[in-house]
């Protein structure tokens, strides 16, 4: 018997538009007006800078990293407060956790930093959903990818993976990794989601389109 609902948190509950504007447009803006060069170029030096290092390491989501690499004059709370007003729900995510909540303990598991993780929470008014609001990065210094994340997390809560459901929009971080030790685990590909990756049957994933599909799953 299922338990526990873990989500992922951008893309998947939360809009990503919020950390699009933050990492690819105020850190590339402050980048430019630093070096007095066209944000566009600017913009793709950046990019650049993070696919050198990848979602697969810990750096990749630490803003106060990159905020020092690049030698910006700019804090990370400000920086984050300044964009504050593209933090969204997306469709459907809070009746879906309204509806959940009555049935079982609802938890975040994010490779989001903290810092991220209770703004956009707090912002987008779902943090009285969840028992529990977990970012690996911080909380675990690990990345989602591992295995090792989805055993701590279960012992944390006290269960099996059996009893764990994990929905988000990450085909391997979300999907592959925990579904491989137990989990029931559903890929969200929507519009909204961070990543868009096209899949086939083969691919033999969980995939939803909607979060009102989950409902239907469980």
């Amino acid at each position: 018997m299922k338990k526990i609902v873990s989500f992922d948190l951008d893309g998947t509950i939360v809009s990503g538009n919020y950390g699009e504007m933050v990492w690819n447009h105020g850190i590339p803006e402050e980048y430019a007006k630093r070096h007095s060069m066209p944000f566009d170029e600017a913009k793709q030096y950046i990019r650049q800078e993070y696919e050198s290092v990848g979602d697969r390491e810990i750096i990749w989501y630490e803003i106060e990293h990159w905020l020092k690499r690049f030698d910006l004059p700019v804090i990370a709370d400000e920086l984050l407060l300044r964009y504050e007003s593209y933090i969204e729900k997306v469709p459907y995510a809070e009746a879906v956790l309204k509806e959940l909540a009555g049935r079982y303990t609802l938890v975040v598991a994010s490779n989001a930093a903290r810092i991220f993780v209770d703004k956009e929470l707090h912002c987008a008014g779902l943090t009285e959903y969840f028992t529990h609001i977990i970012s690996a990065t911080t909380d675990y210094r690990m990345v989602k990818k591992e295995e090792h994340f989805y055993g701590k997390l279960c012992g944390l809560l006290g269960v099996l993976p059996g009893e764990v459901v994990h929905v988000g929009d990450h085909p391997v971080f979300d999907h592959d990794v925990p579904a491989g030790m137990g989990i029931e685990a559903y890929y969200l590909q929507h519009e909204h989601s961070a990543i868009s990756h096209q899949l086939s049957v083969k691919d033999g994933r969980n995939v939803i389109k909607d979060l009102r599909e989950l409902l239907d799953r469980l």
